[in-house]
């Protein structure tokens, strides 16, 4: 018997994966720290929309997509902010999504605030990772906002991205829908440099 490992093969992808009916209405609101409590107050409510696409803009299905943020001030509500205290307790600042037939996915959540961790003064952006099938680990992107050029030029991670893709982490406003207003962040797992998503290291 051979003592050789065997190489990976398609099927060896980051799972478990989950049917439809495993998420819950509400998921993908970050507003809220429950389904039955009130939103938050703070903060302007916006509507993050967008699809997840590989190469030739192939939507992906059923892929899952979690979101986490800082409150509108800027605080979360983790032991390692220093001003946990301070954060605003009807704010959840987590969430998951999953992708459609036509690749699409949204979040309800509030418009973030920026703050200081040890990279340096953060601009407002909101997390997201994608995980499914095709996917050998989960795929880590920031979403920034068009509302603060100054802070995004100063954004010590958005630094590192080359100048001529930074856009692609820029999420584009839209109408407004349900009395907020919409952003749209569509993400492309593969294709050209020119068109993929920036991906982070974990």
């Amino acid at each position: 018997m051979s003592n050789s490992l065997l190489a990976p093969t398609s099927q060896h992808t980051i799972g478990p994966f989950f049917p439809r009916t495993f998420f819950q209405a509400g998921d993908n609101d970050l507003t809220r720290v429950s389904q039955e409590a009130e939103p938050t107050r703070r903060g302007e409510a916006i509507l993050l929309r967008g699809r997840v696409l590989r190469a030739e803009a192939v939507p992906c299905l059923n892929q899952i997509l979690e979101a986490w943020q800082a409150d509108a001030a800027g605080r979360f509500n983790h032991p390692l902010d220093p001003e946990r205290h301070l954060a605003d307790p009807d704010f959840l600042g987590w969430g998951r999504a999953w992708t459609d037939a036509e690749g699409c996915y949204e979040f309800r959540t509030i418009l973030p605030g920026g703050y200081a961790d040890a990279a340096g003064r953060r601009a407002p952006h909101i997390n997201l990772s994608v995980m499914g099938a095709g996917l050998m680990r989960r795929a880590q992107t920031s979403v920034f906002f068009p509302d603060f050029p100054a802070e995004n030029a100063a954004d010590p991670i958005l630094a590192l991205v080359p100048a001529a893709r930074r856009g692609h982490l820029l999420a584009q406003p839209e109408d407004r829908a349900d009395g907020v207003r919409v952003f749209r962040f569509d993400i492309r797992l593969q294709g050209d440099a020119a068109e993929e998503t920036p991906f982070f290291e974990d």
